[in-house]
């Protein structure tokens, strides 16, 4: 993240750089939707915390954000540490990195839901997500992986029901998000899954929107096995 002074010099800059972004094979791709890169990538902490970001809000260390040089900001985007293959989604919220080597910066709470908060600089991929893809959920939660979407199932009044609300890297959030609906955690590989089962229709339908209104937007319904 970078001082007010740097936003300004590097926004002149971008408006005379061309409308595609190269990636790291030298081809050029859009700068959104389509942008995919890879590249290495510092985090910075507490030693900012309370400056100003390129959105206008005060930088937060514990937000799980990237500065990045041209996505929209508040767009979102799947940060992959390539050496592990753990993936979290993360907001952009500042411009950066001033390092030319770098791709991106991370704040402290992405790196830390990334797992590269233990070394200074990371080798990522950066892939940007369609616009409307906020999933707040799925950021606070530090998923691994964002969910696909599924087709909605038709509801028939006889049958029996099972919502899953979110999908997490982290046992603690995902048994918290359980307690909240009286719903229980499994894990699912390196994920941990949060379900309630044996609900009717329209029990599952209630729980789904209620989920979705508390920012798990990718909460769905599916058969009871």
């Amino acid at each position: 993240m970078r001082l007010r002074a740097e936003w300004i010099a590097l926004a002149v800059a971008l408006l005379a750089a061309p409308v595609a972004a190269a990636t790291t094979d030298g081809s050029a791709s859009p700068r959104y939707g389509g942008y995919d890169a890879t590249g290495r990538a510092s985090w910075y902490g507490h030693e900012l915390a309370g400056r100003r970001t390129a959105t206008g809000k005060q930088f937060d260390p514990d937000d799980v954000m990237i500065a990045h040089r041209t996505l929209p900001l508040e767009s979102m985007v799947e940060v992959t540490d390539v050496d592990t293959g753990r993936t979290i989604v993360a907001r952009v919220g500042d411009r950066g990195p001033g390092r030319g080597d770098r791709v991106a910066d991370l704040s402290l709470g992405a790196a830390r839901l990334l797992g590269t908060n233990k070394r200074s600089v990371a080798h990522i991929r950066l892939r940007a997500l369609s616009p409307g893809t906020d999933r707040p959920g799925l950021i606070l939660a530090g998923a691994t992986a964002v969910a696909p979407v599924v087709r909605p199932i038709a509801l028939d009044p006889r049958a029996q029901y099972r919502v899953q609300l979110a999908s997490f890297s982290s046992h603690p959030r995902a048994v918290a998000l359980a307690r909240r609906f009286d719903a229980h955690a499994t894990a699912a590989g390196r994920l941990w899954r949060v379900e309630r089962s044996g609900m009717s229709a329209e029990s599952a339908k209630a729980l789904r929107d209620a989920a979705v209104q508390a920012g798990y937007e990718d909460a769905r319904i599916l058969h009871q096995d």
